[in-house]
């Protein structure tokens, strides 16, 4: 056999059992690296390098040695969920670079952290003035999470005492103008009503790159065409504006009639009204 043949052919069959054993040790191989992880990784391209390569070697002691790099870190992941000095040993500990406001420089040496460093770290979050900084950590996997002092944190609509609906994952209808089904029957739709919904916004189904149904059963699309300029939805505006206008015409009736029976069936009516958009508030006019 050709050199050149063996090569390729001991080189797919390493790509194959890389990626095989990568998935087995799962994502946190790829997102969160410990240092036992690290060294690991290291080891196995440079084993599968070698076993690529180096045709006088056997194949499958290449392989061998792939596999007890693989199922140590496996092994270390099982000591490290049933023990947290383990954990400690091979994952490390949270360290407190900022903490009240104060940066805390013996932390700072013993994470090997310059004060550019710090400030980069801190500008990647947000905070761009280290006054604005309560409290910082340096995770175990060399991030930093920031949590910024009060008076700078984002506002939410909880702070303000504003009741929001809870939301729901956007479902992707249509995907390269093809229309997805499991997505359009999860949310409760059908092709009937996305073919409407798109002969409302006056486009076709082929000039859709992507189309997402959100939990109010609004629609957004992007279209292949940039240059075209799709309308934004309006339904839940709309309804709001209608239910708002009943309120107000309800009480116009019981203002401009003498009749007291009248008055008050008005009156009734415009108090369930203006209790139905108070529940409904949430949901349409935020």
């Amino acid at each position: 056999m050709p050199q050149w043949i063996e090569i390729a052919w001991r080189s797919a069959c390493a790509v194959v059992v890389l990626f095989a054993l990568t998935r087995l040790l799962g994502k946190k191989q790829l997102s969160q690296l410990n240092y036992f992880h690290y060294i690991a990784g290291i080891t196995i391209g440079n084993i599968a390098g070698f076993i690529s390569l180096e045709i006088e070697d056997h194949f499958l002691l290449g392989v061998t040695g792939i596999l007890i790099w693989t199922f140590l870190p496996l092994l270390l992941e099982w000591l490290s969920l049933k023990s947290k000095s383990v954990r400690d040993i091979t994952d490390g500990q949270a360290m407190v670079l900022i903490k009240e406001g104060k940066v805390l420089e013996d932390n700072l040496k013993k994470a090997r952290f310059t004060s550019d460093e710090l400030l980069e770290e801190l500008r990647r979050n947000g905070a761009f003035r280290l006054a604005d900084v309560e409290f910082a950590v340096l995770e175990t996997d060399g991030g930093v999470s920031v949590l910024l002092t009060k008076e700078n944190q984002p506002i939410t609509p909880k702070l303000l005492g504003i009741q929001v609906a809870n939301e729901r994952e956007p479902q992707t209808v249509i995907m390269d103008g093809t229309v997805i089904d499991e997505p359009l029957a999860t949310a409760g739709l059908s092709r009937g009503w996305l073919a409407a919904e798109l002969e409302k916004l006056g486009v076709a189904l082929e000039n859709v790159f992507l189309a997402q149904v959100d939990t109010y059963g609004q629609i957004t699309v992007d279209l292949y065409d940039d240059k075209i300029k799709t309308p934004e939805p309006s339904q839940k505006q709309l309804l709001w504006a209608t239910l708002k206008k009943c309120e107000a015409d309800l009480e116009l009736f019981a203002l401009s009639t003498d009749e007291w029976k009248a008055k008050r069936s008005y009156d009734q009516c415009a108090a369930s009204m203006k209790s139905v958009l108070e529940r409904c508030e949430p949901f349409l006019a935020r």
